[in-house]
């Protein structure tokens, strides 16, 4: 069963920032990894995913792979994978875009991961975004392989509550 620790951020600034700690940390990782984005639209998907780019070392804007469903970066030899599965309607269109290829040797951001939870990596962060406010977001961060203590130490001076 998956702990759960609450991140909270105060503006989309923050969210970013958040985004870019996220970043560096899955850089630093030694094995494939997934953080996974589930919420409405206006959630802030797509900050966080700009500043997990901007930890991880990409230059440049980081756009939303809304019509392409995956978009590559490369950073040191590294690879990040960005998807969003929005689009998608059946689960056997993931293997259509090498999604279970990918996310097994490189580290990825899944927006609309909850499209498709059973196809999802096992080796994951998965934060749920809640909207508060017109600038306040709450993440509900689980991960079948990490501890509370873990994401507590990740999550830094933005965990809200555990």
């Amino acid at each position: 069963m998956s702990e759960q620790v609450i991140w909270q951020t105060q503006s989309p600034e923050e969210t970013h920032l958040l985004g870019e700690r996220l970043g560096q940390w899955l850089k630093e990782q030694d094995q494939p990894m997934a953080i996974i984005l589930i919420g409405n639209l206006g959630a802030g998907k797509t900050q966080l995913s700009q500043g997990i780019g901007q930890g991880f070392g990409i230059q440049g804007t980081m756009t939303s792979p809304t019509f392409a469903i995956v978009n590559t970066y490369e950073v040191d030899g590294q690879f990040l994978y960005h998807f969003d599965l929005y689009r998608l309607e059946e689960e056997e269109e993931l293997e259509n875009i090498g999604f279970y290829e990918l996310t097994e040797r490189g580290k990825s951001i899944i927006e609309w991961g909850n499209k498709f939870p059973k196809a999802l990596p096992e080796e994951a962060l998965v934060l749920t975004i809640e909207i508060m406010d017109e600038k306040t977001r709450r993440f509900m961060v689980t991960s079948p392989i990490f501890k509370m203590d873990e994401l507590k130490v990740l999550g830094g001076s933005y965990v809200y509550r555990h």
